[in-house]
């Protein structure tokens, strides 16, 4: 059905096999959407999106097992969520399109939204719980959570106005690890006083990288919250469960390999020469690509606007050139740390502290399903012994 968001009535009665009334008795009852097309008195068009879950349903009915398998890799929707839509190329938090929202929001600002927060930005005036640890700025985090989990005696109270609290308690906590102190000021402001005080572009490039990374869907960190979340753990424990996932060098820790290719170019000229030569070795290229979208990664995009890194922007064309892709968030996120001469480990730090507010609140949804997440294993051992 190509990239197109909608279809006609005529081409989704034809995906699905079935006739127009067919097709106008599935939207009376819900299962499709449409809207009226302008300057059309009786036509209507249909989500791409709903076409294709109608259809992954009637193959899960034929086939379960190799529906179930498919959807755990780059699949169907293996979770009800409303809170990140991506669509059409498009970031969207509670509907809510995120490249607009990542021009002024701040990080506490998304938290009220994607928490869905009475109390806004109120949540934030707690302290930090009084925790410290030593090691490098992960380290600290890691060591962190359980710490304040053990001595937070609400940290077990589940309710949506209490995990609220605790996860701006949480924000606060995982601030002053990577910041080295407390603050009550805004996270971004927070952390520009740590790594690049008087610096306020630098500051506007961390607000923003903080925002674009603070959800995206169901990806393998928040797929860990949610299970963690589902069996009752705390939403300390949660977050940690999702931080050592996050770590993952497929995952937050990509933007490590990113910087090593940025090492392995060293200069402007070298750029082409850094990603042919990966390419000669059979080797991945980090940074470019995103299968949910074709057409670039828009978190990446509006970051790489905001770099003015000139060894960013030469690797960023020779990826284009020679790989037809272009930057992922990984790429955006070390491409705005070395314009503004941010440390090291900014990149997976800005990942983690971002995404810690989408963390919390599918914890917070999966919360209120009350539902184990236990899928089923495909067995390929030996078969069983039954003498």
């Amino acid at each position: 059905m190509g990239l197109a968001p909608f279809l006609s009535a005529k081409e989704a009665a034809e995906a699905l096999g079935v006739s127009l009334p067919t097709l106008y008795a599935y939207t009376s009852r819900g299962q499709l959407r449409s809207e009226p097309l302008a300057g059309r008195t009786r036509a209507r068009r249909y989500f791409r999106q709903d076409i294709e879950r109608l259809l992954e349903r009637k193959e899960t009915r034929r086939d379960p097992a190799a529906a179930a398998v498919r959807g755990l890799h780059w699949g169907s929707p293996v979770l009800s969520s409303g809170i990140t839509l991506i669509h059409d190329g498009k970031l969207y938090y509670r509907g809510r399109n995120v490249a607009a929202l990542a021009e002024t929001a701040t990080l506490e600002q998304i938290a009220g939204l994607l928490w869905e927060s009475p109390e806004g930005e109120r949540l934030f005036d707690q302290a930090a719980p009084p925790v410290s640890a030593k090691g490098s700025a992960l380290v600290r985090m890691q060591t962190m959570l359980p710490a304040a989990d053990a001595t937070d005696p609400a940290a077990s109270d589940l309710r949506p106005a209490a995990v609220r609290r605790t996860g701006a308690r949480i924000l606060r906590l995982l601030t002053t690890a990577i910041a080295g102190r407390h603050s009550r000021t805004p996270v971004h402001q927070a952390l520009q006083a740590a790594w690049a005080p008087g610096n306020a572009d630098a500051g506007e490039a961390i607000r923003t990288a903080l925002v674009l990374s603070a959800d995206h869907e169901l990806n393998v960190s928040t797929f860990t919250a949610r299970c963690a979340a589902s069996a009752g753990a705390t939403p300390y424990d949660a977050v940690s469960a999702a931080l050592a996932t996050l770590k993952g060098s497929r995952h937050g820790g990509e933007t490590r390999r990113v910087a090593a290719l940025f090492a392995e170019a060293g200069s402007l000229r070298r750029a082409r020469a850094a990603i042919a030569g990966r390419l000669r070795r059979g080797e991945k290229v980090p940074g470019f690509g995103h299968p949910l979208y074709p057409k670039g990664d828009p978190r990446a995009a509006l970051m790489m606007s905001m770099a003015s890194d000139r060894l960013a922007r030469a690797l960023a064309s020779a990826a284009g050139e020679l790989l037809d892709e272009r930057p992922n968030l990984d790429f955006g996120l070390v491409a705005l740390a070395r314009t503004h001469r941010l440390p090291e480990d900014a990149p997976i730090l800005l990942f983690a502290l971002g995404r810690t507010v989408g963390w919390i609140a599918h914890v917070m949804e999966q919360y209120s399903s009350d539902a184990l997440i236990r899928p089923r294993a495909n067995y390929t051992g030996p078969p069983p012994d039954l003498s």
